[in-house]
This record gives C-alpha cells, structure tokens and sequence, in this order.
C-alpha cells in the first residue's frame, strides 16, 4: 500500500495555483520532494496533515483519508518543519518530553521514548541544557527527536539540512538514513540540495508550479551515462592528446577528462594512455546522470515545467 496517495489534487488561492492536478503514489521508504520556490511543496504536507482541505482531489495518507482523517494521521506521522520553532529557555529533554505527552504518551513512557530519541539523534549528553544555548545543528536534532519520539509510521522533514555546515550536513543525512534502514520508519524529505537526496532517497518526488514533473525511483535518475570521467594527479592535457590521437572522443572539464565509451577498448586505451605517460592515476569511473539533468533537460518554455527552475538547485 503507498504510504501517500493522491489523485487530482488542486489547490488554488486567490490568485496563484499552489497545486494543479496532482496525482502521485509513492511507496514506503525514504522519499524525496523536491520543487522551486512556490512549486506547492508546503502546500503538499499542510494538506497531506490534514491542516489544510484542497480545492478539488483527494489523499490519503498511510491509507487513511486527509479529509475524514486529519487526527488520525498526526498521530501516525511525525513533522519536523523547516521553520525555527523551539524555545530557548527549556532542555531537549523537557520539550521533547512535552511532544510525547501531546502525542498521547503517559508520563514514564514519554521521558523514556525522548531518552532514547535524544540518544538516537546524539544530543543524549547535551539533554538537560536550554535550547537557547544549542549550535543550529544541535537544534536541528532537537526537532528531529520531537518529530519521532511517538514513534511514527512515517515522518515528513522539511529541509532537515538548512543552516547547516558539511559536516552538519553529513551527520544528518546519516540519520535520516538510519531512520529509514534500521527503525523502518517511510520519510518524506524536501530538500533544495540534489545532491543529498541521491545519497538518502530510495524514490524522489519533482514537482514543478504545482504540477508533478517525474515520480520514480532515484536508481531510475542515476543510471551509468556513456562516458568516463578520468582524474590524473599531472599531465591531464597529454593524456587528452594521447586519447584523441587514438581516436577517442575525449574532452576537459576542469581537472577531469571526459571520454565517450566507445566499448570495452575505450577502458585499455586510458590504461594505456596513462602507462605510456607514467601519469598517477586518481580516478576512472563511468560517470553516472545526476537528478538535476531532469531540470536541464525540461522545456524552457514560460509556463511549462520546469521553466522557472534553477539549474541544478531548485527547492
């Protein structure tokens, strides 16, 4: 069963349409959103929370119906907004607390499910300090343990990385992946960085001005192009003349050489380029697509999806 469904889906305010026509099903695991700014992402989870009835359409969520349902779909999901929303002056441990008796927690079970979420999210040692005082990645956690401390079937994170440093970044996204792999929890994931969602997603949602743009697997996105991407510490450019003089299709693009596989002969020829020029070699893989060449690749045309998107960064 999909843990979200929805079928012809619209939302239109007075003067900008939010959603238009949407229909999509996606299945559990961890799932990406992904849409330009006003592409009708946080319209798509008010209304898949039941907090805001559509226009025309329906949903459902974990098989349950968002109009008839709304209650019985937050308690099943959890919800970590993008937004800065946690007060300064109480600990995790107390807000956390907080969140689980408001989903229903009775008191000991409540400190004991946000025990071993701040454990989880790795804020167990820093629990008892105020809020105010927690780095933008301490904080990020903190909203990540209120969004699971009931535990839900499904959790819905929105911009899970924002503000974030690298290292920030990474750490994150090894959460959600735990999330997903070890508890068995479906996530829903926006996010403005492609490049995170290839690396957590098993399925990645595109939305573009409210319309559904591509619905499908992230394997589906990411298959093995036709060339090869080439890294040497030195000597790039006489490896690339080596290349063409015999007879492979090659380019630069920054420190890489970019070589069309031609068959298997293409992969000795490297080889052999780089043997005769005693060249260290770093890298040679054949390069895979990228999520973002959906957006290159859509019709620029005003109106149309993807028009509006930026390359290789739309939210």
């Amino acid at each position: 069963m999909p843990i979200i469904a929805t079928q012809g889906l619209s939302m239109r305010f007075p003067r900008v349409t939010a959603l238009d026509d949407l229909s999509v099903a996606v299945e559990p695991g961890v799932v990406g959103l992904v849409g330009a700014n006003g592409a009708g992402k946080s319209t798509l989870i008010k209304i898949l929370l039941g907090l805001l009835p559509p226009t025309t359409g329906t949903a459902t969520v974990l098989g349950m119906d968002i109009a008839r349902e709304g209650v019985k779909i937050r308690e099943s999901v959890g919800f970590m907004p993008e937004y800065e929303c946690l007060p300064p002056d109480v600990s995790a441990t107390e807000f956390v607390v907080h969140m689980a008796r408001m989903c229903g927690l009775p008191p000991t079970a409540a400190r004991e499910r946000a025990a071993d979420t701040l454990r989880h999210v790795g804020l167990y040692e820093e629990r008892y300090r105020p809020i105010g005082g927690y780095s933008t990645g301490m904080r990020q956690r903190v909203k990540l343990a209120q969004a699971l401390v009931h535990d839900p079937k499904l959790v819905f994170l929105d911009e899970p990385t924002n503000g974030l440093d690298p290292a920030g970044r990474d750490e994150m996204l090894d959460l959600i992946r735990r999330v997903g792999a070890e508890f068995g929890i479906s996530v829903l994931v926006t996010s403005h960085l492609l490049g995170e969602l290839e690396r957590v997603c098993d399925h990645v949602v595109i939305i573009d001005g409210g319309r559904l743009l591509r619905s499908q697997a992230v394997e589906a996105y990411t298959t093995e192009s036709g060339v090869l991407t080439v890294e040497v510490e030195e000597g790039r450019d006489d490896l690339h003349r080596v290349l063409q003089e015999h007879g492979a299709a090659a380019r630069a693009e920054g420190r890489f050489l970019v070589v069309d596989i031609a068959g298997e002969s293409t992969y000795d020829l490297v080889r052999d380029g780089v043997a005769e020029l005693g060249l260290r070699l770093i890298r040679m893989e054949q390069r895979r697509h990228h999520i973002e060449e959906v957006f290159q690749d859509a019709p620029d045309v005003a109106g149309a999806p993807g028009a509006n998107l930026p390359q290789g960064a739309p939210r």
